[in-house]
């Protein structure tokens, strides 16, 4: 078993620092072995993968498409190696590319600004954020940790929650005046709804509403500009909503009714919770970001 697994690895580091530097002798001095030894190892990859993974000319040297797609993962087979190595040996200090996704509403204004933090503090991390609202596949797309909020279902994950978020139903002083104020789950019927990507509205116990309205939109900024506008009630997360109601611009409604505060989760797959890059970014994360939050809806 021993001699398979060493087999399967070797010429994957080598490859890697090929494909790094562009060239067999720079790859050479840099992994401190001869060129000989760099091109027949290469040469030894590709015959076991029964795929070519680099075009050789006597002055250019480039990967095929199938070497860089190649290429991404022997990058995470190294990284994920390494990573483990430090994490028994409790050499952990956080390292290596850090992949993470995250919701625009959450991302730009709040999780953006505490990962850069994080890099900043650990110059060994790089970091990819992607920003996407949709719910996109961990595992398969190869992504170290999401931020996810509400019921988590995908048993491959773990989930950590690091803060909250409250959801408010409120609209204008213009259009409360206007239309009155509802007193019921039911008034909401009788009312202009501002509908944002989630199809249903919360309230205490579990009760639910189903808005309809002609103004839709997947942006929160976007249905609190709507309310201002006096356009209609909406329901948003605290965060979006910044001096707005404590300036009298917007007035919550069934407040009695108001639902309990969802979680927010950091989540990564199971085989990620001895990653110290991930760990250190959910610990920094629910040290930080419940205070963000909080401030933005002050």
């Amino acid at each position: 078993m021993g001699k398979m697994m060493l087999g399967q690895w070797d010429g994957i580091e080598e490859f890697v620092m090929i494909a790094r530097h562009g060239s067999f002798t720079l790859a050479a001095e840099a992994y401190g072995a001869s060129v000989t030894h760099m091109s027949r190892a290469l040469a030894r990859l590709e015959t076991r993968l029964q795929a070519q993974l680099m075009l050789r000319t006597t002055r250019t040297l480039r990967l095929t498409e199938t070497g860089q797609i190649f290429l991404e993962t022997c990058r995470r087979l190294i990284e994920e190696r390494d990573e483990a190595i430090a994490a028994i040996t409790s050499q952990g200090e956080p390292r290596g590319h850090l992949r993470v996704t995250c919701s625009y509403a959450l991302g730009e204004k709040f999780v953006a600004p505490l990962v850069r933090e994080l890099s900043q503090a650990y110059p060994a991390i790089s970091v990819t954020l992607d920003l996407d609202n949709a719910l996109v596949d961990l595992i398969a797309e190869g992504y170290d940790l999401a931020i996810r909020t509400g019921h988590l279902e995908d048993s491959r994950l773990v989930a950590s929650r690091i803060a909250s978020r409250a959801l408010v139903t409120l609209g204008s002083r213009g259009y409360l005046h206007d239309r009155g104020r509802p007193a019921t789950i039911a008034d909401l019927k009788h009312h202009d709804c501002l509908v944002g990507s989630a199809s249903q509205w919360h309230f205490r116990d579990g009760q639910t509403f189903r808005p309809q309205g002609r103004w839709r939109c997947n942006s929160g900024a976007a249905l609190v500009e709507a309310a201002l506008a006096d356009m209609g009630l909406c329901q948003v997360p605290a965060f979006y909503l910044g001096d707005h109601v404590a300036a009298g611009r917007l007035e919550p409604v069934l407040t009695d009714l108001a639902p309990e505060e969802e979680p927010i989760w950091a989540v990564y797959p199971q085989r990620r919770h001895l990653s110290p890059k991930v760990g250190a970014l959910v610990a920094h994360l629910r040290a930080r970001l419940p205070a963000r939050l909080a401030q933005a809806s002050a």
